[in-house]
């Protein structure tokens, strides 16, 4: 048994280019004539209405859709369940106990054939032949295979899961360029964001630019746009796994990916070679109309935004941690040194480091140390570099007492500049603008602007910790340092 966890954003490596954010005008999306069975008969020329969402899935609290997925995957061979989808407090539908769990059971089993890979048989075999045959990666390769199998609608295996999941998943994807600007302003997660963003945006244009454009009549546009990538991409980073002892490959788990995450727990999803199922194993017992939960991941408040469009409550994520920013000075006499040796590690002049409410990585400390040091510590220049780097096993728990007091009032100095810019975004918070005309509008500003106010709130609670703790620590530095100075001095004194 191996242990999974829902997988992180791609690296983008896993993607074929970067493209800038630009503005795409809603391209009307047409459903599929789900009688036809071979896509190559298949046309624009059906109906069009045009939407600003994928005409498929369902609101995210929708149980008619839930229910019917239940049982199919009964009739489809998931065995007899000890939860049921219901809506809950915590994600909107989660899978609520029906019996008593006992702490340390296996639930779930979904077996391998309902289970969607990168293997799956497609309704039309031509468009999935084609994808192989250019060597699209997983990602994308998956993105398009959900986009073609809910255009089928009833032809497609997977129209009961399709019509379950959301028919807008909560992401950054759908996040605007102006709505990233104006509420994440204060968070390294922006960067992030625009970043997946761009991602996705170019990973679309690859697509359409080498195989959709040359085969129009297995992808069309109308179908495979850039709203239905949003879609499908947003579905994947909210509930992609990697299964390892399936040989790696990354999977949609249909009735799995119901489970909510809680913070409070750990336990994964498993593939069991024992029953061949798809399982986790409880880490705490359960009582009849309890929510039953996994954890996502050991991931901070702003990667669960990032991934999954949540923030946990102020302080409920042990695992939380902050993005802080720090650079080097175009001022120090060896900036140029530096920097060519922050290239040769895959670092650059501005860095960001995560810190956690327990302390700060030692890669932080080594930078600091590097962004410091005065020439005449040239010699040591390569080893802070290496050691600042999390891709070498370099040593990291370098100390070099001579500058530790200007490298801790460095990060200090970060930290500092950083809580500034929370504390002007959540005082400027209560009185941005908002649209009063549109309560559609509106209601997803408010909605948008709490998750932001939740993200800032808990990030900035640990800058203020480490905050306490590097002047704590510099305060008792430099009172050190003068007791030592009045016993010198009282000892010059002495032999005068």
């Amino acid at each position: 048994m191996y242990t999974t966890t829902l997988i992180p954003p791609p690296s983008t490596s896993s993607l074929p280019f970067h493209s800038p954010i630009h503005t795409f005008h809603h391209a009307p999306l047409f459903s599929r004539n789900h009688h036809l069975h071979h896509c190559s008969s298949l046309s624009a020329a059906t109906s069009t209405t045009q939407l600003s969402t994928v005409p498929w899935g369902c609101d995210s609290d929708s149980l008619e859709n839930a229910s019917a997925l239940q049982k199919w995957l009964s009739d489809s061979g998931l065995p007899p369940q000890k939860m049921s989808i219901q809506r809950v407090d915590v994600g909107e539908r989660g899978l609520v106990a029906l019996k008593n769990i006992r702490k340390g059971e296996k639930l779930l089993f979904v077996p391998p054939s309902l289970v969607i890979t990168q293997d799956s048989e497609w309704t039309c075999p031509e468009a999935g032949a084609i994808l192989k045959k250019n060597s699209v990666p997983d990602w994308p390769l998956l993105a398009t295979y959900l986009i073609s199998e809910a255009s089928f609608m009833k032809s497609s295996r997977w129209s009961n899961y399709i019509s379950a999941l959301p028919r807008q998943p909560y992401s950054l994807l759908y996040w605007s360029q102006a709505e990233l600007d104006r509420y994440l302003e204060a968070s390294q997660i922006r960067e992030r964001a625009v970043d997946r963003i761009n991602n996705v945006i170019g990973t679309y244009n690859d697509l359409r630019l080498r195989i959709f454009s040359q085969h129009p009549d297995l992808f069309p546009e109308e179908l495979f746009n850039i709203e239905s990538f949003k879609w499908s991409f947003g579905i994947l980073f909210s509930r992609l796994v990697r299964l390892p002892s399936m040989d790696g490959r990354v999977a949609l788990v249909p009735w799995a990916d119901m489970l909510n995450h809680s913070c409070e727990v750990d336990t994964f999803l498993d593939y069991d070679n024992s029953s061949k199922g798809i399982v986790f194993t409880t880490d705490r017992p359960y009582q009849p109309g309890e929510q039953v939960f996994i954890s996502y991941g050991k991931k901070s408040n702003g990667e669960l935004l990032l991934s999954y469009g949540f923030v946990p409550r102020e302080g409920a994520n042990p695992r939380d941690s902050v993005e802080l920013s720090v650079s080097l000075k175009k001022s120090d006499k060896s900036y140029k040194d530096k920097l060519e040796l922050l290239k040769k590690y895959g670092l650059s002049a501005s860095q960001c480091f995560p810190v956690q409410i327990t302390g700060w990585p030692l890669e932080l400390m080594a930078y600091a140390y590097l962004a410091v040091s005065p020439p005449s510590m040239r010699a040591q220049f390569e080893e802070m570099a290496a050691a600042a780097s999390n891709k070498t096993n370099t040593k990291k728990d370098l100390r070099y007492p001579e500058i530790e007091e200007e490298a801790l009032q460095f990060i200090l100095d970060s930290c500092e500049s950083s809580i500034s810019k929370y504390n002007n975004f959540l005082e400027a918070s209560g009185s941005l603008d908002l649209d009063v005309t549109s309560p559609k509008q509106l209601n997803r500003r408010l909605f948008l602007k709490q998750l932001a106010v939740d993200l800032c709130t808990s990030e900035r609670r640990i800058l203020f910790r480490t905050q306490y703790i590097l002047r704590r620590r510099l305060r008792d530095m430099r009172a050190g340092e003068l007791r030592a100075l009045k016993i010198f001095d009282g000892l010059r004194n002495l032999f005068q």
